[in-house]
């Protein structure tokens, strides 16, 4: 049977002494996936995605990549997944090319083509020194040492850190085509539009648990936004109040201004908005990063 889950994490914890790092983490992401893991910083996004590397043993429970257990199997893994850490350390007195050659070959994969490739799109020079890169170039070095070998999965924690708009832009493109070809991501970040460009489902961490797994259009469902219609003529507003996903229905300007807060789903009130004579419409986007926030802060109402 064809592999369909990328990672499989069954109680997963993880303890510095008595400091946890993560804790029970029932996970699953699938193949052909781009997954979203989600929390502010310290909330044990890195420590899982060490224990999935195996850079760190797990204190209790197990993980499998690819179907391979994280322990057992660590070297295969590492083959078949590309990986940036949060914290990269590179072998200053390389220069990108060599750093990046030495890594195919660890792999034993070739992989200059695809090097060239992706250097030139990112607009990284590859014969300067590493000791010589911007803290921007160095996270492009590891964006390449990632991809170059076509991984069937792309472990990122906090990929864009350094990274101009543009390159930003490059790398949810770069994501777009990886899933597109049926490979699986697992992109760890704080940065919340990075996420919501680019990911399928989210899981959201918080006090090093896992408190919440669901799809965009799920989270996008719980978001509230604010719209505004100008009318041409008096409405009222109790008309648009009576629409199920409508919150709050407010008038001014003696009844020709309508102020809504929807949650999720337009439609209905376009289409009850249709039947007047509107002059115009405005909205409000960024609600979503309010759904998410207030996982973080631990305020969730999903009403």
């Amino acid at each position: 049977m064809p592999l369909t889950t990328a990672i499989e994490t069954s109680g997963l914890t993880k303890f510095y002494g008595d400091s946890p790092g993560i804790i029970d983490l029932d996970l699953d992401v699938r193949v052909g996936e781009v997954f979203g893991f989600l929390g502010p910083n310290g909330a044990g996004k890195s420590t899982t995605i060490r224990c999935l590397m195996n850079f760190l043993f797990p204190t209790s429970g197990s993980a499998k990549v690819l179907g391979l257990d994280v322990v057992k199997d660590t070297i295969e893994i590492r083959r078949r997944t590309g990986y940036l850490p949060g914290e990269l350390a590179m072998y200053e007195p390389m220069t990108a090319r060599e750093f990046l050659l030495y890594f195919a070959n660890l792999r034993g994969v070739a992989a200059s083509k695809k090097m060239e490739e992706l250097a030139d799109r990112f607009d990284l020079d590859l014969d300067r020194k590493i000791k010589d890169y911007s803290t921007g170039n160095r996270q492009k070095v590891g964006l390449v040492n990632a991809f170059m070998h076509e991984p069937e999965l792309l472990i990122l924690d906090e990929p864009t850190g350094g990274l101009d708009p543009l390159m930003q832009q490059e790398f949810q493109e770069l994501i777009a085509e990886v899933r597109a070809e049926g490979r699986t991501v697992f992109l760890s970040s704080h940065i919340l539009p990075e996420v919501d460009r680019v990911a399928d489902r989210v899981g959201i961490v918080r006090d090093q648990r896992l408190i919440e797994v669901d799809t965009l259009e799920s989270f996008k469902a719980k978001a509230h936004r604010s719209i505004t219609i100008q009318f041409a003529d008096v409405v009222d507003a109790a008309t648009f109040a009576a629409i199920d996903n409508v919150t709050r229905a407010e008038s001014r300007n003696s009844g020709t201004v309508l102020s809504l807060t929807v949650q999720g789903d337009m439609d209905p009130v376009v289409k009850a908005a249709s039947a007047y004579d509107v002059v115009s419409i405005s909205t409000r986007a960024g609600e979503l990063e309010e759904v998410f926030l207030s996982y973080y802060a631990g305020t969730h109402d999903a009403s």
